[in-house]
């Protein structure tokens, strides 16, 4: 049993959740916390959704937004608790400790989530009281157990979709938030669940996926969804597998039960390394792990159906017609998922305004929001409004397509930064590069660490963090430490997309310090730009070209640094 199967152990995760009432009343500090409750608390609290910061004394504390909906209300109490409690202290610049998004910011999510940081644990027992009052929580957020449930942000809203599957989205996530049989899990558990044809929700890269389809049953076609299990990223990148099984929408509650209890039985809880499901369903192989959910399902699992999947959507940025007539949404761009939350709370303001009473702010899984239900005569002035000026919804091509992990602003895990660079990066690359007309998003996504927390595998283009060492020519590795040639750099890699044609990167390049990046990326699409074959995207293109060309192409940039190698190598 490793160190934090035994801490959950000891004590059930869930119980953290009232002791953090305790700690808050008391007053207690870090070190008082610990020598309250014992070792492995820290672990604990990320079932209350909360991780202790790097900045000792201070949280990030995770919000859950099945299927990433919210209403209004929702939306306006998020933004304004950020704007409240979210506030760096004066000895880590205060107001002024971000020169990009001041201070107060929130963070979208990959997940759907919201995330906030600088959060004291004196203040989550009232962030909790107002979450209470307009029903939402950060329980699960974290932690060994079934996280946020994903769905199509334009569910309920797109004529690409089959059916409407948030009510499926939300039965899910209602039944495990705070279910105790099923929140002390081998490892963290992804789902999730889509209407959708286009798959935007990323089904091939979760624990669990339901994707819509359709089959005969009786004398009806009936809709429901089809199966895909073991998918997942960081280390061990895994596609999911297909299941031979059609599930009734009223029957996926029961369906994911299974499932979580095949893993619980059955999953590895001795290396934390190996514990996430994919691995369990790569050792069982897909056929027995399917047989193994049909012998704990209490429903009927027919075969699989018609698979009404077509393709893959990375987001829903723009102005769109709702099926509804009449009816608009419009998706904004956030580079990166960050932004002030009095803008976000601004947004859930001008959503009530301009929208009818079904109006919702939606997050999506590229770190952008949508408002739906806006009427088309009230686009104009909703695209007018103070927030919208900086996430306006016809970016350019690298910014649309910029997602960014947190970081190690933040995180403990992080060996680079990332939320400042990637929204920089992105807007100086839609200047510097012209990006063909027929492609709207270039995705360039950026994690600082191999945990994958911003999906570089899925993206055309994918950043791993890894600090760099050069020589006095700024080249190659050189002998002595201690002197001032370390830098930031990461791990370059190409070609990544979901759907029909699902292929993670390849990792092209290793130890690329920053400062070459870009001169490097301007030299792949002059490139691109002379080879293109009618209609390719820049992912395909990597594919057909040969590793050794690209790698080569990169390193002719005139840059200040062509290349390092690895810190430590």
């Amino acid at each position: 049993m490793n160190t934090t199967e035994r801490y959950k152990q000891e004590k059930h995760p869930l119980d953290v959740i009232d002791d953090v009432y305790e700690y808050a009343e008391d007053g207690l500090d870090f070190e008082e916390i610990e020598a309250r409750a014992g070792d492995g608390e820290w672990e604990r609290l990320k079932w209350a959704g909360m991780y202790a910061q790097k900045q000792e004394g201070y949280f990030m504390i995770r919000t859950k937004v099945p299927g990433g909906k919210l209403t209004p209300a929702q939306a306006e109490v998020i933004g304004e608790v950020t704007d409240d409690l979210a506030v760096a202290p004066e000895e880590y610049g205060g107001q002024q400790q971000n020169e990009l998004w001041g201070d107060a910011y929130l963070d979208i999510t990959t997940r759907q989530d919201i995330q906030k940081h600088w959060i004291r644990i004196e203040d989550v027992p009232e962030m909790w009281e107002r979450y209470d009052e307009v029903g939402l929580t950060t329980v699960q957020g974290c932690g060994d157990s079934a996280r946020n449930v994903l769905g199509c942000p334009a569910a309920g809203l797109d004529d690409h979709e089959c059916f409407n599957a948030q009510p499926v989205v939300d039965a899910v996530s209602e039944y495990f938030t705070g279910n105790r049989e099923y929140a002390n899990l081998p490892r963290k558990f992804k789902l999730t669940i889509t209407g959708c044809a286009h798959d935007c929700a990323q089904s091939q890269i979760n624990d669990i996926g339901l994707v819509p389809a359709k089959k005969q049953l009786e004398d009806e076609h009936v809709y429901g969804f089809h199966a895909r299990v073991g998918g997942g990223l960081s280390d061990g990148p895994r596609m999911a597998s297909e299941l031979d099984v059609f599930v009734r929408p009223e029957d996926a509650v029961e369906f994911c039960r299974a499932v979580a209890q095949t893993f619980k039985e059955l999953g590895d809880r001795t290396n934390r390394g190996v514990c996430r499901m994919r691995y369990l369903v790569e050792q069982m192989g897909p056929e027995a792990f399917e047989q193994a959910i049909r012998d704990r399902c209490t429903v009927e699992l027919p075969t699989d159906g018609q698979n009404l999947t077509v393709g893959y959507q990375g987001d829903h940025v723009g102005v769109h017609d709702q099926k509804q007539g009449g009816l608009q949404y419009v998706g904004f761009n956030v580079i990166a998922g960050r932004m002030g939350g009095d803008e976000f709370a601004q947004a859930a303001r001008a959503a009530e305004k301009y929208g009818t009473e079904d109006a919702s702010v939606r997050l999506a899984t590229d770190q952008n929001f949508l408002i739906s239900h806006i009427p088309e005569e009230n686009v104009e002035d909703l695209l007018a409004e103070p927030f919208a000026q900086e996430y306006q919804p016809d970016p350019g091509a690298f910014s649309r397509g910029a997602v960014g992990c947190t970081g190690n602003e933040f995180c403990n895990y992080a060996i680079i930064e990332t939320k400042k660079r990637t929204k920089r990066w992105a807007r100086e690359l839609d200047e510097r590069i012209d990006v063909p007309d027929d492609i709207d998003a270039i995705r360039m996504h950026m994690s600082g660490c191999s945990a994958s927390c911003a999906q570089p595998q899925i993206a055309d283009i994918g950043f791993r963090g890894e600090t760099v060492k050069l020589d006095e020519n700024g080249q190659s590795p050189r002998a002595q430490d201690g002197e001032s040639d370390i830098v930031e750099g990461m791990d370059f890699g190409l070609g990544g997309s979901l759907g029909a044609d699902n292929e993670f990167l390849d990792w092209v390049e290793s130890a690329v310090p920053a400062d070459a990046v870009i001169p490097a990326l301007e030299q792949l699409f002059d490139a691109f730009a002379d080879e293109r074959h009618d209609g390719e995207e820049f992912y395909s293109w990597c594919r057909r070209v040969d590793n050794e060309r690209l790698r080569q192409t990169m390193q002719d940039a005139d840059a200040p640094v062509a290349r390092g190698v690895a810190h430590g190598d």
